[in-house]
């Protein structure tokens, strides 16, 4: 059962996310995450979720995700050369004599301070995985009081093709010459 991250455009309309995730519920196949944005369209919705599976089973998910009407695109990142990261936020006890070694592992990872109280840090950190885990393993013995983790996001690395522009991937009419030309119009790679 190998991890997958696949990564879903969709209509950003009430209920896609609902259809989705009922889809994996129907037929018993687990979201290890679900992460969820806006990308530079408002109207158009990027998912990145992790499943765990073999072929088979990405491959019937895959199928069933192009058959939903919000769906624009789906990709399998886990099959190309990509970026993956995920965000920690953690609470942890910061005793008077503990908060430099706290501060020197925080720096250590890139960790940013984002709350400070007499008795707790908050930290924020980004990275990958295994960084994730890293910091987090150094910090319980201070004292962990909180962790919330995103669900993974992903990109894939580079354009596989020309760009083109939101509006005619998703069937509308084509826009003006003057707009085309915009240097700030940006399209998704297909």
């Amino acid at each position: 059962m190998s991890r997958h991250i696949i990564s879903v455009l969709v209509e950003n309309e009430a209920g896609a996310l609902s259809r989705i995730a009922g889809l994996f519920s129907a037929r018993g196949y687990n979201i290890e995450s679900l992460s969820v944005g806006e990308t530079l369209d408002p109207t158009v919705s990027r998912m990145t979720l992790v499943v765990r599976g073999d072929a088979f089973v990405i491959e019937q998910v895959m199928k069933q995700l192009h058959k939903l009407v919000d769906v624009i695109k789906v990709n399998d990142l886990s099959e190309e050369t990509h970026v993956e990261r995920e965000m920690l936020l953690i609470r942890v006890n910061a005793e008077p004599a503990a908060r430099a070694e706290i501060l020197r592992i925080a720096d250590i990872f890139r960790a940013k301070i984002v709350d400070v109280t007499a008795a707790s840090y908050t930290l924020e950190v980004t990275g990958e995985e295994s960084k994730i885990g890293a910091i987090l393993e150094l910090l319980r013995p201070f004292g962990v009081q909180e962790v919330v983790r995103t669900g993974k996001v992903a990109i894939a690395r580079g354009p596989k093709a020309r760009l083109r522009r939101v509006d005619e991937k998703l069937g509308k009419a084509a826009p003006s010459r003057a707009a085309t030309q915009d240097p700030r119009v940006i399209g998704f790679a297909d």
